[in-house]
């Protein structure tokens, strides 16, 4: 039963839909300004009519007057008083009627000539409200389509067809992010680099300036008298085969190292002669 209820209200519903359209609704407006129009046009047609009928009683009422005064003048020229008074009493009788017949005459003019603008103002409005209704029409047809593109927009995936370029775009971010951080640890340690060979730079002129130091209190022998001794001593060594004493800021060297660079300067020294 339900469900039988439920299929009513859906006709119902559908049938309110095609009333409500707005094509259906201005084609039913047109049609009742264009029957109230022919209404209109029946009421004034029956106006003029009882105008025109009334414009015929009057035209008769005078023609009968003017009638029975031209029967009385003949009268009296013919010295019938009696008769002439007779036409000259129903002549009065009926321009009472024509003094009526006037005044509804007169109303019936005005109520014509009232009607017939009233009806030029609603034939001009009908054809202002059916160029109107053309023009909705148009808007309706145009506010369809839209909607109909607006559906089918709607019903478009752009985004989920291309997730993966977001997707990408990302792991992209992530590995020039970690290339920077690779590339800004790598500076630091080069950095670290630079500053340490200008360290060992700093402490070989510290040193150097500290020999120059102690060589000008008498602390320490000049570097060119110091490199003399030490040739002397290897020349002794080489010539006693003995070790000479070494000096404490020189380190003694093997004695294989020393037996090779004695043949090495013997042979030098055969080649030289002549």
């Amino acid at each position: 039963m339900k469900r039988f209820f439920r299929w009513l209200k859906a006709i119902f519903n559908r049938g309110m839909d095609k009333l409500e359209d707005p094509e259906v609704m201005l084609d039913q407006a047109r049609r009742d300004m264009q029957e109230s129009l022919n209404a209109n046009r029946e009421k004034a047609v029956q106006a003029i009519t009882q105008k025109n009928q009334l414009q015929r009683l009057l035209e008769e009422a005078k023609k009968k007057s003017a009638q029975y005064e031209s029967q009385a003048t003949l009268a009296l020229q013919q010295g019938n008083r009696d008769l002439a008074r007779d036409f000259i009493r129903q002549k009065t009788a009926n321009d009472q009627n024509i003094v009526s017949l006037q005044a509804s005459y007169d109303q019936a003019l005005q109520t014509v000539e009232a009607v017939k603008i009233a009806i030029k103002r609603q034939e001009d409005e009908v054809r202002k409200k059916t160029a109107e209704a053309l023009t909705l029409k148009a808007q309706w047809k145009q506010a369809q389509i839209q909607s109909s593109i607006t559906k089918a927009l709607q019903g478009l995936t752009f985004e989920n067809e291309y997730e993966g370029f977001g997707a990408a775009k990302e792991r992209i971010n992530e590995a020039q992010s970690e290339a920077a951080a690779r590339n800004e640890m790598m500076a630091e340690s080069l950095h670290g680099k630079v500053m340490a060979m200008e360290d060992k730079a700093m402490d070989y002129e510290a040193e150097a300036e500290l020999q120059k130091l102690e060589e000008k209190l008498g602390m320490r022998a000049p570097a060119s008298a110091q490199q003399a001794a030490e040739t002397q001593q290897l020349q002794q060594v080489s010539i006693n085969g003995t070790q000479a004493p070494v000096s404490e800021s020189a380190p003694a060297a093997p004695a294989s190292q020393i037996d090779k660079e004695l043949e090495e300067l013997e042979k030098r020294l055969n080649e030289g002669k002549p």
